[in-house]
């Protein structure tokens, strides 16, 4: 308001015969150049270190801790706090795409110029006052760091902030602290599922999933044959009998579920495809690991097929993993579809979040039917989508078919009934 009043006076001011606008400017004018002195005498020195969650939210703000402790040889009053992001600029390649994709979306009128919000801005952040820190104290700072995106989120250090005695300039000191913190995709709760199938022979029964090895499910005693392990053994036996004895496990059989996750489109700001993300941690982190496998099958750079479950690993670890998947615009869906269909034998179910429902997708669907393997398709579309989506395959299985629409998948959860 000062800076817009000086411009306004030194305009108005010009013809003095007429006006005594430009009284005003003389004062407006000091008053500027007061702050900015005042401003220019901060020499502050701090030091300052973080207490961060393992994980965040994308969209859930979370409150963490900021030790900040004054190294100069004055007390330091009336600050603020504020946390210095690492650079989010993307680079030219992904810009490129992210403005092809737009000029497709406005030419197909799917959405209005403007409406969407920058996708590389990590964190919506906030200043935050400090308290009155002496030479040589040191404070603890209760700030809120709400993250707009899932993905890794380098924070290179804080920058604290000073005013001038008329609050018209601030002075800033950047203090070095380089962190960073794991955002999980959004989840949303579940209702209560039964997922379809019944256990299957893996190979390696248990040990696939808790050990390297056969099973550690104990049968019998057997004589030694050529290329046992030694550590299968049985050394009281073989004192007994006076011949080497070996230990004989038996393969067991366990349900193992498989969550496909449709990575395959255009747009790198697709809301399908960040939901579709969403939806497979929801099942991720609903899904009871204790006594079942779960594999997360998706195409990024590469074939990825990561299982969970059973000791062999933890949801936490799934949910790790979609924090970081990425679009595929280079590949084909025909490598997905290879990948789940040589998986397709050994598990009892299979979770497909498709990003589309074409004629690849639904073939895709029809050899799964064809290997007996129960299906739940959740096919997630972008915002707006009104066009009616046949079954097709799922015709007859009805209930196991769902349309998702981005910004509402809450509420298509709700009716995920099995």
């Amino acid at each position: 308001m000062v800076l817009i009043a000086l411009l306004a006076a030194g305009f108005m001011g010009v013809d003095t015969d007429t006006t005594v606008a430009y009284q005003a400017f003389t004062p407006l004018l000091f008053l500027l150049l007061i702050s900015l002195a005042f401003s220019l005498t901060f020499r502050g020195r701090f030091s300052a270190s973080r207490v961060l969650p393992r994980f965040g939210t994308a969209g859930q703000p979370f409150v963490y801790s900021i030790f900040l402790r004054n190294q100069g040889r004055r007390m330091e009053t009336d600050l603020t706090l504020r946390e210095n992001v690492g650079d989010s600029r993307p680079s030219f390649a992904d810009w490129k795409t992210m403005q092809l994709a737009d000029q497709r979306r406005r030419r197909s009128f799917r959405i209005s110029e403007g409406g969407r919000p920058n996708p590389f801005t990590p964190a919506a952040l906030k200043s935050t006052p400090v308290p009155i820190v002496r030479s040589g104290e040191e404070v603890e700072i209760r700030a809120e760091f709400r993250p707009l995106r899932r993905g890794v989120i380098r924070l290179r250090g804080l920058s604290v902030a000073r005013p001038d005695p008329f609050g018209l300039c601030r002075a800033f000191c950047n203090v070095p602290a380089p962190q960073s913190v794991l955002i999980l995709p959004r989840r949303y709760l579940l209702p209560p599922i039964a997922l379809p199938g019944v256990m299957k022979y893996q190979q390696g029964g248990v040990a696939l999933a808790s050990s390297v090895g056969q099973s550690d499910e104990f049968v019998s005693l057997r004589d030694y044959r050529r290329g046992d392990p030694l550590r299968h053994i049985h050394w009281r036996s073989w004192a007994k009998t006076g011949k080497p004895i070996v230990k004989e496990f038996e393969d067991e059989f366990f349900v193992r579920h498989a969550l496909v996750l449709d990575t395959f489109t255009k747009d790198p700001r697709s809301d399908a495809f960040e939901e579709a993300v969403s939806v497979a941690a929801s099942f991720a982190s609903a899904i009871e690991l204790q006594e079942t496998l779960l594999d997360l099958l998706f195409i990024g750079t590469e074939a990825y097929c990561f299982t969970a479950g059973r000791g062999l690993a933890h949801a936490d670890q799934m949910l790790e993993i979609l924090a970081s998947v990425k679009p595929c615009s280079d590949k084909s869906f025909a490598t997905l579809e290879h990948l789940v269909l040589d998986h397709a034998a050994g598990v009892s179910s299979c979770i497909c979040v498709l990003l589309d429902w074409d004629e690849r997708r639904r073939e895709f669907v029809r050899e799964l039917q064809a290997m007996d393997v129960p299906l739940l398709v959740l096919v997630i579309t972008e915002p707006g989508h009104r066009t009616a989506i046949d079954p097709g395959p799922m015709q007859h299985q009805r209930e196991r078919f769902h349309v998702l629409q981005a910004g509402k998948i809450e509420e298509g959860l709700t009716d995920l009934v099995l």
